[in-house]
């Protein structure tokens, strides 16, 4: 499969590596010194494009791909995808786009177990949630994406919070998160339930970007060939 990398930081270099491990070419790769006309530069060299870049630009890159028809795995942050309007925007251009906040097996999983947790409390109201994430002091959105897609799965799963809002929280309906940026940590979401007979915490630790670099290259395999909106839900069949 020849693969196009949008954005050649820490994270294309690993997406890089592990795509040549599984045996796939990197036809193009974009940077900040080659940033202009990206559909062009991809189009009929690449069979997928994967794309980590900044807010700012992950947006435009994405909906310019699926204009010009280039399946396209992306997990920029920070700009709100709404799965409904994705999903209708590519059967209307005939289009690929796979999406994920975190691309991590490992995450999505806990995000599974997450949302049975909600469910699970959502009838014992003395239970308050909170969330505590914590990355490196270069990650610019806060909360990160990994965090708002946990706390929408709370919300989803128990009526007691109905939005998010940075600590300290104003209104007991929003679900606080603590957004922590410290030295070079790759990522670590902790969701508590606090009562005043006991606590439950679930948490996942990120050792290294490897996890996230494999999920998007196997998200660029599962894409291969597919139309429409996807997530790794439909890759995990969760």
């Amino acid at each position: 499969m020849n693969i196009g990398i949008i954005g050649y930081g820490r994270m294309g270099k690993a997406i890089e590596q592990l795509a040549l491990q599984r045996g796939h070419n990197i036809s193009v790769i974009v940077d900040e010194n080659n940033s202009e006309d990206i559909a062009e530069q991809l189009k009929g060299k690449v069979d997928v494009a994967i794309e980590f870049t900044t807010p700012q630009s992950g947006k435009n890159n994405v909906f310019d791909c699926i204009e010009a028809g280039i399946p396209i795995v992306s997990g920029t942050t920070g700009w709100n995808v709404v799965e409904a309007d994705m999903q209708k925007i590519c059967n209307e251009k005939n289009s690929t786009f796979f999406y994920a906040s975190n691309f991590s097996i490992g995450v999505n999983i806990f995000m599974d177990i997450n949302e049975k947790l909600a469910s699970l409390l959502s009838d014992f109201d003395s239970y308050n949630a909170s969330m505590v994430e914590t990355h490196h002091i270069h990650k610019l959105d806060k909360p990160s994406g990994t965090a708002i897609s946990l706390a929408k799965g709370i919300f989803k799963n128990n009526d007691k919070y109905v939005n998010w809002e940075l600590k300290p929280v104003k209104d007991i309906r929003n679900l606080e998160i603590e957004s922590l940026r410290e030295g070079e940590i790759i990522g670590d979401h902790k969701i508590i339930w606090d009562s005043e007979i006991d606590t439950i915490e679930i948490a996942h630790s990120a050792k290294n970007r490897t996890g996230f670099a494999l999920g998007a290259v196997l998200a660029a395999e599962f894409v291969l060939g597919k139309k429409g909106f996807f997530t790794m839900r439909d890759l995990l069949k969760l």
